[in-house]
């Protein structure tokens, strides 16, 4: 038996954790943290490690599949498969246009550098605008706040965790998630490091989170984010303590401080559960601090005013000098610029085009993905009549997936590439196997600016494929050939493909590199940086100890090159949170996400390392609220809001705040997945709406936190005799 070893790096999560994979006659038998990766420095999660049992999962697909008519899956060969779906697809086209077929990408599909661009070259290539991601799940309201504040998308702060003496943490459990929107690889030692140095970090959550118990936490009701960000900035503005030449370079200071101007802590206290003099202590601390750091996440997002959230954060940062400030929230420094890249290839658009059903503003070129199962559904021109999911599980991810699934049994032609015969891809016509990342060359494009030390690596593939699995790109590439498409963003990309000029993903990055801040310019300038040095650098390449202050105002996008403070978008959002009702007394609870150490979304529970132990979907509910619906800890419960009910296990635990309840999301598994089966559990996102008035206005957002509910015992089975 041969053994080696290979440096690579994990890319399940963003820290991007450098790994040792251990390969014995072509198999990856064990992986390890890398000792010598410069920022995670031999550190990495339970997920990481576990990967080996993903790769070498007997349940994975590796060959691909075709729906037979008894609605089974039989194997065919690539040939016939890509055949089959090239005519099928060309005659959709040519019969409704490019504009009929769609393509969802999930979150893994981020963690390529070839896939999201081929994707989105795809459906340029057929001008289409049915192109969704998992974004709309998750951050896409992030990007949407950027838009309206610097006019990009891509310009996105992430916390000085180095520098900072006051953190503030909204809507985060980096303890878990070990971080989103910034890569900061052992993230708990950075955070521990704050402490350690006499600063602060402040947790704002409903549940009392990981995170939260190891730091300060502030509890506050849920999806009430923004009333307690709006109190800071009024205390801020009231109390003088903003800071004027930060203010006065940007545009709409004056209107941004009268429209705070009502939301004071004793207004919000009844929406935020927060005590009046905790807010204002907090804000005088924010402003005092030398280098405050505003950081927010899904929590943060995921509710009805997640854009307005968004675009406070960075609002606050900005007012009380802490925005583009050693210590603050700063901007990365990426080796290859990528929101150059996403600007060429239509990906850094907000709100030039609007979907078909509800009239939602794209963002990043995406459009909402809760609303598929209507673009499928709905009749009219532009219809969706194929889609390609890839990286992906919608019907467990987006709201109302029972809808989305059964729309998918509408299409002329639906096709998933996938590692498993999941959800959604029991719903397809193809299921095409994909390669893991151990079976791909990589670099973390769009996580380079997002690192919170400048870094750039490369990995190649650490093994050959397993079975017959492919490339996303090199799918998209065979489907293209067959359809006489060139999937490429870049008009003048199509040009040269058509002349049979084709750039590869590893052509194309030694390009972007070479010519990029640290690039060697072909031989021009000494020491710089392209593929080869970047290789040769098996580790990865730290390219400065610190983030670099003042470089906001040469990325600004708006022309006159001042951050927008109150655009109108904002302003009429604001308007809606005063004018807010009170809700439903039918459904007294507010429900929050929930993410768990040993779980990613929905595609890491068929590992049984992972799921070992006492692995259970449980609703974390406060006893107060367990007492008044009669549920003890541990009895089934059913779960109920206005859209749908599930039921699951009941976990009574005051880490919750009373009136809330915390499920985890990603579970309730019904595909080809034997151990993920057999953990059953129950897909929370059933309780959600797919209905366009009530996804958030500015992003198009799935509504997935403070969703309304309530609580009962569920019934016990009757025994059979």
């Amino acid at each position: 038996m041969t053994a080696s070893e290979h440096v690579t790096y994990c890319r399940i999560c963003e820290p991007l954790c450098g790994m040792v994979a251990t390969v014995e006659d072509g198999r990856v038998t064990k992986l390890r943290p890398d000792k010598d990766h410069p920022l995670s420095r031999g550190f990495a999660c339970p997920k990481g490690i576990a990967m080996t049992e993903v790769q070498n999962d007997p349940d994975r697909v590796l060959h691909p599949q075709r729906r037979r008519p008894d609605g089974g899956f039989e194997r065919v060969s690539w040939d016939a498969a890509l055949d089959e779906i090239g005519e099928r697809l060309g005659a959709i086209r040519r019969e409704h246009g490019g504009g009929s077929i769609g393509w969802y990408m999930g979150n893994p599909g981020a963690f390529s550098y070839s896939h999201p661009l081929w994707v989105k070259g795809f459906v340029d290539a057929l001008g289409s605008q049915h192109y969704y991601t998992a974004s709309s799940q998750d951050v896409s309201n992030r990007f949407a706040a950027s838009s309206l504040l610097y006019g990009s998308p891509f310009l996105l702060p992430i916390p000085d965790l180095e520098r900072t003496e006051l953190l503030l943490v909204v809507g985060a459990n980096p303890l878990v998630s070990h971080g989103s929107v910034m890569s900061a690889p052992r993230i708990k030692d950075q955070l521990n490091a704050i402490t350690a140095r006499g600063g602060r970090v402040v947790v704002v959550d409903p549940r009392r989170s990981e995170t939260a118990r190891e730091f300060e936490h502030l509890p506050i009701r849920p999806d009430s984010d923004a009333e307690l960000l709006l109190s800071i900035l009024q205390v801020t503005f009231a109390e003088e303590l903003e800071d004027g030449d930060a203010l006065a370079a940007a545009d709409g200071a004056d209107d941004l401080r009268e429209l705070v101007a009502p939301f004071t802590p004793d207004a919000t206290a009844a929406a935020t559960g927060a005590d009046p003099g905790t807010v204002r202590v907090l804000a005088r601390d924010i402003a005092a601090a030398d280098g405050a750091a505003i950081y927010g996440r899904t929590g943060s997002c995921l509710g009805r005013h997640g854009t307005v959230v968004s675009f406070l954060l960075d609002a606050l940062a900005l007012a009380t000098g802490n925005l583009d400030r050693a210590g603050g929230s700063m901007f990365g420094r990426p080796a290859i610029p990528f929101e150059r890249i996403a600007e060429l290839i239509g990906a850094g658009d907000y709100g030039r085009r609007r979907s078909r059903v509800g009239g939602f503003p794209e963002v990043l070129g995406a459009m909402p993905a809760s609303l598929m199962a209507k673009e499928i559904t709905t009749p009219g021109a532009g219809r969706m009549r194929a889609l390609f999911v890839s990286a992906g599980n919608p019907v467990l991810s987006v709201p109302n997936g029972d809808e989305l699934a059964a729309a998918m049994r509408n299409l002329e032609l639906s096709v998933s590439i996938d590692l498993y015969m999941s959800e959604t891809a029991l719903q397809s016509d193809f299921v095409l196997p994909a390669t893991t990342f151990l079976e791909r060359e990589d670099l973390p494009l769009p996580f380079l600016s997002l690192f919170t030390k400048p870094f750039i690596n490369m990995t190649e593939a650490v093994v050959d494929p397993a079975g017959e699995a492919r490339q996303e790109w090199e799918i998209i590439e065979a489907v293209s050939e067959r359809i006489g498409i060139v999937p490429q963003s870049v008009k003048l990309a199509r040009w040269a493909g058509r002349a049979g000029i084709k750039l590869s993903p590893r052509t194309l990055m030694d390009l972007l590199l070479r010519v990029g801040p640290e690039g060697d310019r072909f031989g021009l300038r000494r020491g710089g940086l392209n593929l080869g040095r970047l290789a040769d650098a098996e580790h990865g390449i730290v390219l400065a100890d610190h983030l670099e202050e003042g470089v906001l105002m040469g990325k600004i996008r708006h022309t006159d090159k001042r951050v927008r403070l109150c655009p109108p978008e904002i302003a009429d959002e604001i308007g809606r949170i005063a004018g807010a009702d009170a809700g439903d007394d039918r459904y007294p609870l507010r429900l929050i996400g929930l993410r768990e150490l040993r779980s990613h979304n929905s595609w890491m529970h068929n590992s049984r390392k992972l799921m070992a132990g006492d692995r259970a979907h449980r609703a974390r509910i406060n006893p107060v609220d367990a007492e008044a619906a009669g549920v003890a800890d541990g009895d089934r419960i059913r779960i109920e809001s206005a859209h749908g009910e599930i039921e699951t296990e009941a976990k009574l635990t005051d880490e919750v705040v009373a009136g809330t309840i915390a499920v985890p999301h990603g579970w309730g598994h019904r595909g080809g997945w034997e151990t993920a089966n057999r953990a059953g559990g129950a897909n929370v996102n059933l309780l959600m709406s797919s209905r366009p008035e009530d996804l958030e206005r500015l992003a198009g957002m799935a509504h997935l936190n403070g969703v309304a509910v309530r609580i009962e015992a569920a019934p016990r089975p009757v025994a059979s005799l």
